[in-house]
């Protein structure tokens, strides 16, 4: 585990040319939030790998500042030629995502292994 903040830590695990990252919010009332972008990007150096998949199941309301992070990753990333991939985002993740007009920008799959796989969310 890797503490970001206050109330925030990752868990980290490295697959076949992934790095899978479970964000943890152990305190979802905490009003500092980290800066993500920065360290899971350091985390990708360290690997040297580029491709990562966020596990966000722990993660309550997306915040502004938070999707903010995740579109700061997510350009870094793509720059670097690499791939960030979200799965097991909660319902009212999702249409956060959607009212933002996110949904497009951030591959959101049901598991890590559809992410790796990119298949497509079955419809619900």
């Amino acid at each position: 585990m890797l503490t970001l903040a206050p109330g925030w830590e990752l868990a980290l695990e490295r697959g076949p040319n992934w790095l899978f990252i479970r964000i943890l919010n152990l305190e979802p009332d905490s009003s500092e939030i980290p800066d993500l972008a920065d360290r899971i990007w350091n985390l990708l150096e360290q690997h040297f790998t580029y491709r990562v998949v966020l596990e966000m199941d722990e993660i309550g309301p997306l915040c502004s500042e938070l999707i903010g992070e995740l579109i700061r990753l997510q350009r870094r990333i793509s720059r670097q030629g690499g791939v960030l991939r979200l799965c097991s985002l909660s319902a009212e993740n999702r249409r956060i995502l959607e009212i933002c007009g996110l949904a497009d920008r951030f591959p959101i799959y049901d598991c890590r292994r559809d992410a790796v796989l990119a298949r497509p969310p079955k419809p619900r």
